[in-house]
């Protein structure tokens, strides 16, 4: 079976790629445990392994220019963000983790009274990793990155919408010399083939990143059958902008904070609090700019903003545009399907502020996943405080001021499982990235991340000296 993979900048068909069936997903699971029960690649040492992954980092940059094209091709955005930020990010996590796992999963040795402990981390054996459509190559390498170098076997799945650069990544394992079964990626929607992905009792852990909706889903196929889960969901981010930033830096910031990549991103700072003394200034400035902002084919080295991912998304945001609307959010800039004929094929949006938005309201509350921001003043710390943590998702936060002390002590207030201080969506492989409440748990990338893809062992050896151990006397006769 063939599935039409769509330009979301015009609407045309790319191409056309397979359909994992039943049997197929049956065949990838089958291969993944039969490679990590009874193949090479758990006798492989840590050194081997970090080759491996080397060898992947280095296929990723020789073709770094034509990934970057396909990834903007099958995901409309900016070719400058796939060619600057996504291929080599891609490229760098798995030289990072090729360069640390050695560092990060060596054994651990505890004296104890009368033992010694051995702490030891192995791979949980088959690694389910389910791909959103919203950074498919780099949230893919993220996942396979730290699940390899763990030791696990894998069955990836990328988003339907967005297979293209996954699949030419498949190609770049296969030559770097995996042993057969390591690494299976199979291509299907998560209604068709997502149930029996992660339901499977042969599955050792699933890593999911997409939306809250779904990811409650996996958590319901998971629950047959005990296993990891790494759920990293939606957030609705909230970026605290006092009176002394640096202006100019803050509305930069935020602009690139809730529309990069069309604004379909977990990490979007959707809600903007700004302190009264500069609000009205920064609500000018920050919609003067958005409105400059230059919408097109994301082949255009001169296009800012790339169109969403499909018709049905941008029915959807849409939808969260109205009911905004209706709720007595106060639209004052874009939030409507522009009209330039160059673009009218496209899934084309213009970027929306609101304002006098309640907590009260859905626009508040809701992730809606494209570029559409609140903007709203504030005075009192404690207030902004609970307005930031007024929502059920807690993956996020964004502080602007140059008192760095002050912002420290916000940030450890700020329920979110990351807080970026006078930047935004600064992500580094050392540093661990993960949610909260809504958002999900578990982390990825850093030590925790490679971690969560490993299972912790302790072995304890007695030492008693000159004696037995207590339990030869306890029911000694």
């Amino acid at each position: 079976m063939k599935q039409a993979i769509i330009n979301p900048a015009n609407g045309e068909v790319i191409t056309e790629v397979a359909v994992a069936s039943p049997k197929e997903v049956e065949s990838a699971i089958s291969a993944a445990r039969s490679a990590f029960d009874a193949g090479p690649w758990p006798k492989f040492s840590l050194q081997e392994r970090k080759e491996l992954l080397l060898k992947i980092s280095r296929g990723i940059l020789d073709k770094a220019q034509g990934l970057a094209k396909l990834e903007t091709l099958n995901t409309g955005k900016p070719i400058k963000e796939s060619t600057f930020m996504d291929i080599p990010s891609s490229a760098k996590t798995f030289e990072f983790f090729a360069n640390n796992l050695e560092k990060y999963l060596k054994d651990e040795t505890l004296e104890l009274e009368n033992a010694r402990s051995r702490s030891v981390r192995q791979p949980y054996g088959v690694a389910v990793l389910i791909v959103p459509w919203n950074y498919p190559l780099l949230i893919a390498c993220w996942k396979l990155a730290q699940a390899l170098a763990a030791g696990n076997t894998v069955v990836l799945k990328p988003s339907s919408l967005t297979p293209l650069t996954v699949l030419e990544l498949a190609k770049i394992i296969s030559e770097a010399g995996f042993p057969q079964g390591v690494v299976n990626i199979i291509n299907g929607s998560g209604e068709a083939i997502g149930e029996q992905l992660c339901a499977d009792k042969r599955v050792d852990l699933i890593s999911f990143t997409g939306s809250s909706e779904v990811g409650k889903k996996i958590i319901g196929y998971a629950s047959n059958n005990v296993k990891k889960l790494i759920m990293e969901l939606g957030g609705k981010s909230a970026s605290i902008i006092f009176k002394d930033a640096d202006f100019e830096a803050a509305v930069n910031g935020s602009l690139c904070s809730i529309f990069l990549n069309q604004g379909q991103m977990c990490a979007a700072m959707s809600r903007i609090f700004v302190e009264d003394d500069i609000y009205d200034k920064f609500l000018e400035d920050f919609t003067a700019k958005s409105r400059r902002i230059k919408l097109g084919d994301g082949l255009n080295y001169e296009t800012q903003m790339g169109p969403l991912i499909s018709e049905a998304q941008r029915e959807k945001v849409i939808s969260c545009v109205e009911k905004a609307k209706k709720e007595g959010a106060r639209l004052v800039c874009g939030g409507k399907i522009p009209d330039s004929p160059e673009i009218k094929k496209g899934f084309f949006f213009e970027p929306a502020i609101f304002t006098e938005a309640a907590e009260r309201m859905s626009i508040f509350q809701e992730e809606v996943f494209g570029p559409v921001v609140c903007i709203n003043k504030f005075s009192d710390l404690e207030e902004v405080v609970k307005l930031a943590n007024a929502t059920d998702f807690a993956l996020a936060g964004s502080i602007w001021t140059q008192d760095v002390s002050l912002a420290q002590d916000l940030a450890g207030k700020i329920n979110s499982g990351i807080n970026w201080i006078n930047t935004y969506g600064m992500f580094y492989n050392e540093v661990s990235y993960g949610g909260f409440k809504q958002s999900g748990f578990g982390r990825e990338l850093g030590r925790e991340g490679l971690l969560e893809y490993s299972r912790f062992k302790s072995i304890v050896i007695d030492q008693t000296k000159d004696a037995k151990p207590l339990v030869n006397y306890w029911y000694g006769f």
